[in-house]
């Protein structure tokens, strides 16, 4: 009688390309084998998939349909064992379920008589063979990897922004995906502001034609990649630590950390959380005077009409009309609206303010160093209590990493500080020019451009109480401009003032140079 077998036939992509194992190569060689011993072919099956586990689709099939037709087939038939598997401890549990069942698994170039138990050694031998090559090829598939990585090439699929490109010599390297790395890199500019979150920059840059999903947006943001570095991973007694990339950097590396410091929330202390339009573009920057919530705002319906409010939701009753909410606060904005006739005025004494102001980054300056000198201190500190053991090795990596990416931080901000070199005169007619512009501009601009304003000119939260328009601070420059309005107007009163000596009263205000985007 002749026995029942069922055709393992196995490829992987790899092995099918490098090696020649093809489906009909081990098919033929099978089929001539059951011919020759007078075994009969139930089924044939074949499966492109990794042997490193059982979980294959056909092989999931083939033991399912084993466990229905019990005893209808004896054998299961490969070419070698590697073809079954290539994981030992997989492969022996496979085997007692197929012996269950009434089933031997045979490889036709590799036979082994199971029933003696001195074969299970050689059985033991195929299977961890190609277990222990898959490894080797991945540990050293690992180890070129992290080299590359280590002279600061990107490996794999190019993120947002940028495209996978392959020079005439076969280099493969990373480059800008326009326009989206230009949308980025403008998203990039637009969080290091604080004014959106990460949500409502994302909607504002989709609208641009950003093709990424909220995850994608997300890792995108908080990769080095865009300011030049490459991370390499920490890996058994090496570090994580950053290179520099051989990709062009989109963003630079100040502008990156200052995107991590808004994202960590050391930048402001509050970003909204809402998507404001108008009726409502105070929404998010409003705060409620009762209990010093963030205000929400919703549409009431009326008898006739809807009626917007603003209002609290943290349980008070507080509600506050947002077409009155809207002109009480463009009546506080008209206060720092520059007079037309003097616009020179201002440029000239924001000008000697500034100057008088920039004293002080000589003294930002020297903290920074001192800053950088003290974590500098602190690692070789640790260094030496290392080599004295009175540290564990682990507990010295971790302070080096932290205290590291502090002077790294540092460093950049001194080098910002260092190449700040603007043209302070033609920013400040811009400023000026835009600033004539205020009122039209908040009422006329769109939700995001008058969003943008309000975050620019209040760094802090504002509120509105018995109809008063109240905030704990201003922008420097257009408090000024309203402290030289303030005294244009007792000048006209007849309060004897020289204008050219402004700038000496408000030079203790605190102006800083980082403030004359408006």
């Amino acid at each position: 009688m002749k026995r029942i077998a069922d055709l393992y036939v196995r490829v992987s992509t790899d092995e099918q390309a490098d090696r020649g194992y093809s489906q009909r190569n081990q098919e033929e060689m099978l089929r001539k084998y059951c011919d020759i011993n007078s075994i009969e072919i139930r089924n044939v099956i074949y499966e492109d998939h990794s042997a490193k586990t059982f979980n294959r689709p056909q092989w999931k099939r083939l033991l399912l349909n084993l466990k229905k037709l019990k005893n209808k087939s004896e054998l299961v038939l490969f070419t070698k064992w590697d073809r079954f598997s290539r994981n030992a401890g997989d492969a022996y549990q496979m085997i007692n379920i197929l012996r269950k069942l009434g089933v031997e698994p045979q490889a036709i170039e590799q036979p082994l008589d199971l029933s003696i138990p001195e074969n299970k050694m050689m059985l033991a031998f195929y299977l961890a063979a190609p277990e222990v090559e898959n490894d080797r090829r991945a540990l050293n598939t690992f180890h070129g990897m992290r080299r590359a990585r280590k002279e600061g090439r990107y490996m794999g699929y190019a993120p947002v922004g940028y495209i996978n490109r392959v020079k005439e010599d076969g280099t493969k390297y990373i480059t800008f995906d326009q326009p989206e790395a230009s949308i980025l890199k403008w998203a990039f500019e637009e969080l290091s502001k604080g004014i959106f979150n990460t949500e409502q920059v994302l909607h504002m840059a989709k609208e641009k034609g950003l093709k990424a999903g909220k995850n994608h947006f997300w890792r995108a943001i908080r990769n080095p990649l865009y300011c030049g570095k490459i991370v390499v991973p920490k890996y058994k007694d090496e570090d994580l630590r950053y290179v520099r990339g051989q990709h062009e950097a989109l963003i630079s590396e100040s502008l990156f950390y200052k995107v991590q410091d808004v994202l960590d929330g050391r930048s402001r202390t509050y970003l909204p959380k809402s998507v404001a339009s108008k009726p409502f573009p105070l929404r998010g920057f409003f705060l409620c005077p009762d209990c010093g919530k963030i205000l929400t705002a919703s549409i009431s319906k009326g008898r006739h009409k809807y009626y917007p409010y603003y209002h609290c939701s943290a349980g008070c009753k507080f509600r506050i009309n947002s077409e009155t909410a809207n002109d009480i606060f463009i009546n506080n904005l008209k206060q720092y609206i520059p007079i037309p006739e003097i616009k020179n005025v201002y440029t000239s004494v924001l000008s000697e303010c500034y100057k008088e102001q920039t004293k002080e980054i000589f003294e930002e300056k020297n903290k920074i160093i001192t800053q950088i000198k003290d974590y500098e201190n602190r690692i070789s500190h640790a260094r030496d209590l290392l080599a004295t053991q009175q540290i564990e090795a682990g507990d010295y990596r971790d302070m080096k990493s932290d205290y590291g990416d502090m002077v790294n931080r540092l460093e950049l901000k001194l080098s910002a500080i260092e190449t700040d070199s603007k043209d302070i005169e033609g920013l400040l007619k811009t400023g000026i020019e835009n600033l004539l512009k205020l009122n039209e501009y908040y009422e006329t601009g769109d939700w995001a451009e008058s969003r943008d304003l309000i975050g620019s000119i209040y760094p802090e939260n504002f509120t509105i109480s018995e109809n008063e328009f109240r905030t704990a601070r201003v922008n420097e420059v257009v408090w000024l401009i309203y402290y030289i309005n303030k005294q244009i107007a007792l000048n006209k009163k007849g309060t004897k003032k020289n204008i050219s000596s402004l700038s000496q009263v408000v030079a203790g205000t605190g102006l800083e140079p980082v403030t004359f985007g408006l």
